[in-house]
């Protein structure tokens, strides 16, 4: 990506419940996942990304993920979308 906002270009979810959406609606083709968000959160959106293929990529902290996506506060998971 050619500029600073990294996955925002990109078509993204930010957010549980967003990132959960896209991936039960079948829409996420890879997911992104904070080491440190709430563990049953993690729990839940890797068994649910492992059911339906998608994948999933781990990131140190929210705060690092936030950042990628180009938004000031921490992001537990994002969904980018097919």
């Amino acid at each position: 990506m050619s500029n600073d906002k990294g996955l925002q270009d990109a078509h993204v979810k930010i957010g549980t419940k967003q990132t959960v959406r896209a991936v039960e609606l079948g829409e996420a083709s890879e997911v992104y996942v904070a080491m440190d968000a709430d563990q049953r959160m993690i729990a839940k959106i890797t068994s649910l990304c492992v059911k339906s293929g998608v994948k999933i990529t781990e990131v140190e902290t929210m705060r690092e993920l936030g950042k990628a996506c180009g938004i000031e506060v921490g992001a537990a998971m994002v969904a980018v979308l097919k």
